[in-house]
């Protein structure tokens, strides 16, 4: 039977310069080739730089860039992991801080909660509607979006622009 695969993206948000091609290693050691990928000043942090790349590779291609980028001081970013017919999507995301987060996604990129996961939640924030905002927060991974937000706005010289609130 052959291998299913998926496509996704990696957003390497901010990375020291001497980081980089260490985060090209591990990509390329991930995927199975060499990678160049292109780097750019990242207006946010100064002397960080940022890059993105389209990858296309097996299914649980994503945890494995996820977890080969795991850990590297001043690293931030998010691999996402498109739903297949046997799987669903996924969305990793990293910051020095808090550390690695990861949801399932649907086919538009949202964030997916289990029943099981929201029952928790609920069960473990009583009667406290504070506690329950906590909970349904960390579900959803709101502190490393929060955190990497200012990072996602495309500079002038990103090939991508990112679209927020629309429709």
């Amino acid at each position: 039977m052959a291998a299913a695969f998926t496509s996704g993206v990696l957003f390497v948000h901010s990375a020291p310069r001497a980081l980089c091609p260490h985060v090209e290693w591990a990509v390329g050691s991930v995927l199975g080739k060499p990678v160049s990928l292109q780097w750019i000043p990242q207006p946010v942090l100064d002397g960080m730089l940022r890059t993105e790349l389209a990858w296309s590779g097996p299914i649980g291609t994503g945890a494995r860039l996820a977890s080969a980028l795991r850990g590297w001081e001043h690293l931030r970013y998010e691999v996402t992991e498109d739903q297949t017919a046997l799987t669903d999507g996924g969305r990793w995301m990293h910051t020095p801080d808090l550390g690695i987060f990861y949801a399932q996604t649907d086919a538009a990129g949202n964030v997916v909660v289990s029943e099981q996961r929201v029952r928790a939640a609920v069960e473990n924030a009583g009667l406290n509607p504070l506690q329950l905002h906590r909970e349904l927060r960390l579900l959803l991974g709101q502190a490393w979006d929060d955190e990497l937000e200012a990072f996602r706005t495309a500079g002038e010289n990103s090939p991508v622009i990112w679209l927020h609130r629309v429709g």
